[in-house]
């Protein structure tokens, strides 16, 4: 299995390559393409928020705790909310994510669980999309892609590390198959995350319906 320094540099150099094509090809402007590089390596950490290790949880639900409240900043804005309004909620927000949702995930979660697979890559992506508030869609999804795209360069590199390559036979050790994968042994935790999935796929049509009008609808 990789290591938590192994997973941020290859989602960092994936992230920066991630935000240079960004700009060029797809002609998106720096800064944008700089938050999209930062999302995309914080991506390729987020596997690890199931880590039995308790500084790849700490480091990642302190960072969540800094950036996630100020990703919903336009949201909160949008919603007509204060100033003062604005910075109790970022205040909460920081305070509820580093603390409680630390000690709820933990509980919940196991090390190379559901949260290890595909259908969480997919999560992650859509929460992102569907967090951040611009009338911009290709923006939105430069910034859901890029947070799967360094959640899958973690998996992927997570399988790689348990494929022994020393030597003529190749060995697998007993992480095999766990890292790219669509379900687990547990039931109730794949049905979760397929439900969680499931309800974002249909926030996400909604918001596309809702973005094209009545033709949209009819449409699809």
């Amino acid at each position: 299995m990789a290591g938590f320094r192994t997973h941020i540099t290859v989602s960092g150099v994936l992230g920066v390559g991630y935000g240079a094509a960004a700009v060029q090809p797809l002609g998106f402007p720096p800064d944008v393409a700089i938050l999209a590089a930062g999302l995309t390596t914080v991506g390729g950490m987020l596997p690890d928020l199931d880590s039995d290790s308790g500084v790849p949880v700490r480091e990642l639900f302190g960072l969540a705790a800094a950036i996630v409240p100020l990703v919903f900043v336009p949201r909160l804005i949008q919603m007509g909310l204060t100033r003062e309004g604005v910075l109790a909620v970022l205040l909460f927000g920081y305070l509820l994510i580093r603390y409680w949702a630390r000690a709820v995930f933990k509980r919940l979660t196991v090390h190379r669980g559901m949260f290890h697979s595909v259908p969480a890559m997919l999560i992650s992506g859509l929460a992102v999309y569907l967090g951040y508030h611009s009338d911009s869609r290709p923006l939105r999804l430069l910034f859901g892609c890029g947070v799967m795209a360094g959640f899958l360069s973690h998996l992927v590199l997570d399988e790689l590390y348990s494929v022994d390559l020393r030597g003529l036979k190749v060995r697998l050790n007993k992480f095999a198959g766990s890292a790219v994968k669509l379900f687990s042994p547990s039931l109730p935790a794949t049905a979760t995350c397929y439900a969680v999935l499931g309800a974002m796929l249909y926030l996400a049509y909604l918001d596309y319906t809702r973005a094209q009008g009545p033709a949209a609808v009819t449409a699809w």
